[in-house]
């Protein structure tokens, strides 16, 4: 064999381990980048999508909540979401339901003077996991209790702890100093 044809065909499957090794890394590096960014919420879509798929979705979520207009709450809108959720928790005692669908609408009022779209229930879950993928599953918790108590299945205990789901995701949406930073996605 020609010792020419032996050197290119070296230099192509150099070539070519090259390429895929850099393929490799670049989608290893994703999947870090992806992790750190959704932290549990990574692994829920994982689970339910597979890995691959997971990474699609995760990313088109980001494309997504990068073209809203997020925006900080003044002091004086801070302040009175503080005091209106304050009432709320206050009422808990004598009405629990009322005080969770009081505080469910407090929570999408905080949402959408944010900026966030007020689309069906699954796409702010999936909006809000974003900016918030650590408290993202106490909102589906807290609206998995409010489905239950519509059907009679809630108990007070229950519902005590869709208001701490609520208040877990109202106290990230208060930051007032600066728009979530947006995460990059190599």
């Amino acid at each position: 064999m020609d010792p020419k044809l032996i050197i290119v065909i070296a230099v192509v499957i150099v070539a070519l381990l090259v390429g895929i090794w850099a393929v490799m890394r670049n989608r290893r590096h994703r999947t870090v980048v992806l992790q750190q960014s959704f932290g549990p919420e990574y692994d829920r879509v994982v689970k339910e999508q597979g890995p691959g798929r997971a990474e699609i979705i995760l990313e088109a979520r980001q494309k997504r909540v990068e073209k809203f207009h997020l925006r900080s709450l003044t002091v004086d809108e801070r302040e009175r979401f503080i005091s209106s959720w304050r009432s709320v928790q206050s009422r808990f005692v004598d009405d629990p339901a009322g005080a969770v669908g009081e505080a469910d609408l407090l929570v999408t009022q905080l949402m959408q003077l944010r900026g966030y779209p007020m689309s069906d229930f699954d796409q702010r879950a999936e909006d809000i996991s974003v900016h918030y993928p650590r408290v993202v599953d106490n909102y589906r918790a807290a609206r998995e209790v409010a489905l239950r108590h519509q059907r009679g299945e809630a108990t007070t205990e229950d519902l005590r702890n869709s208001m701490i789901y609520y208040r877990s995701l109202f106290d990230e949406l208060l930051e007032t100093n600066t728009v979530p930073v947006k995460r990059e996605v190599a």
